[in-house]
């Protein structure tokens, strides 16, 4: 006779019985980070928007200033075009167009209003002083599409 023995396989037995459920570790600071940086976005935004506000309003006074005194201005002549495009001004003001552009300009007003530049070639200046208010619309008698404007108050 034949001694029974119990054939037992591992490979018979359910895998569940040998793996373990591993659940994700749950800690208190968890929602205590998730809210601290919820917090400190929030703080930093209003710290920023607090401070553009700030600038900003003093930017406003700074520029009202400095329209105010300001008698000389620039317009630069680059890439076939003036900038400023417009141009506020006081009356008295002596407006200077520079010349950073590759290629020769010449300033000329369009109801000749003013005197017309020479030839400006790159680096060269041309002024003239505005002494009456209105507006003056010019462009570059070699480019016509070139056009500006300056408003004397």
């Amino acid at each position: 006779m034949k001694p029974k023995h119990r054939k037992f396989s591992v490979m018979s037995a359910s895998p569940s019985h040998y793996q373990r459920r591993i659940a994700r570790p749950v800690t208190v600071l968890s929602p205590f980070l998730r809210h601290l940086n919820t917090v400190t976005l929030a703080f930093v935004l209003f710290v920023a928007f607090a401070l553009l506000s700030t600038i900003r309003g003093k930017e406003s006074e700074v520029s009202e200033l400095a329209s105010a005194k300001a008698t000389k201005t620039e317009i630069v002549i680059d890439n076939f075009s003036f900038s400023p495009k417009t141009l506020m001004a006081p009356v008295g003001a002596t407006i200077t167009w520079t010349n950073h552009d590759s290629a020769p300009h010449v300033v000329t007003s369009a109801d000749e209003q003013f005197k017309k530049s020479p030839v400006l070639k790159t680096g060269q200046r041309f002024s003239n002083t505005f002494a009456t208010a209105g507006t003056y619309s010019y462009f570059c008698s070699i480019h016509p599409r070139m056009t500006g404007k300056i408003i004397v108050n």
